[in-house]
């Protein structure tokens, strides 16, 4: 059983965690106004390009070679194929949808991860598990409103996006072990790769302030990357991943204060039931893990 952290780690951990998620906030908010001049890909070609700057130095320490051929590729293809589909499709759906929409759409990930566990890792999954699954997807079609006017092709990007974002995870623990610059560094070359055949089919030059916008995007969801890897080291994930749902606090907030977007009642509904659902089963998630381990010992 894992020792409890020093309280002073623990608030370290969850402020590391707080700090990460207004980070990936300011992100998206930056990644919606920019979209709306400069293409998907012309973005996610510069974002990419600046965290690969970022990244040059762990690469080199750690090897090319160890980052360029590592084992089971076909995996690390696929997956940095998801990574960089899923992030294409959030910046596609908030150029339509309020920002609090979208984030409130990715948040059911932990539900769709949970289905994938059964379907692709054969996880045994109980009826409690099910019940809140079941809830999410409640959540989810309240918040897409399927009878009124949310459920459009937006709607269905971002759910898309959602899909692919599960994916992510699921082959991520596919490839747990792996050194995380290998990681990190295939999902970059992904994303840098789509953007360098994409954009030139719809190129805006941009100013040199909005270039370093574009820039300031990489660098932020990196730092943002980085918090959340540090939240983690200080403190148990069972502490510091429920402050991850305060992206959708911020994304209301921010979207109301730079969007003048506010999100309509069923999606204040559909985020709560989402949510709820989501800590459900990342608790339960941890309940199982320690219950594993003493049965291990």
């Amino acid at each position: 059983m894992t020792p409890p952290s020093p309280p002073d780690r623990t608030l370290a951990g969850i402020g590391f965690m707080l700090v990460a998620m207004f980070a990936f906030s300011l992100n998206d908010v930056m990644g919606k106004w920019l979209v709306a001049t400069y293409g998907v890909a012309q973005l996610l070609l510069i974002r990419s390009f600046a965290g690969a700057l970022m990244l040059a130095p762990a690469v080199y320490r750690t090897g090319w070679r160890v980052v360029a051929f590592p084992e089971r590729p076909w995996l690390h293809f696929l997956r940095a194929f998801c990574s960089t589909a899923e992030v294409a499709f959030f910046y596609w759906a908030v150029i339509y949808l309020p920002l609090a929409n979208a984030v409130a759409f990715y948040l059911a990930g932990p539900i769709f991860v949970t289905l994938m566990a059964v379907l692709f890792l054969k996880e045994q999954v109980g009826w409690r598990r099910w019940t809140a699954v079941s809830l999410g997807f409640v959540g989810v079609l309240i918040a897409v409103n399927p009878t009124g006017d949310g459920m459009g092709w937006p709607a269905l990007i971002a759910l898309a996006g959602t899909i692919l974002f599960a994916a992510l995870n699921i082959l991520t623990r596919k490839l747990a072990g792996t050194n995380e610059v290998t990681l990190v560094s295939w999902q970059v070359a992904s994303a840098l790769l789509f953007g360098l055949v994409v954009a030139p089919f719809r190129w805006v030059p941009p100013s040199l302030f909005d270039f370093l916008a574009l820039m300031l995007l990489g660098i932020v969801a990196n730092l943002a990357h980085m918090g959340v890897n540090r939240a983690l080291r200080y403190a148990p994930a069972a502490v510091v991943v429920p402050y991850q749902y305060t992206l959708i606090v911020w994304a209301v907030l921010l979207g109301w204060l730079f969007f003048g977007d506010w999100p309509a009642l069923h999606v204040f509904v559909g985020s709560a039931i989402i949510v709820a659902a989501g800590l459900y089963i990342f608790l339960r998630e941890q309940v199982r893990a320690r219950e594993k381990a003493r049965a291990e010992a």
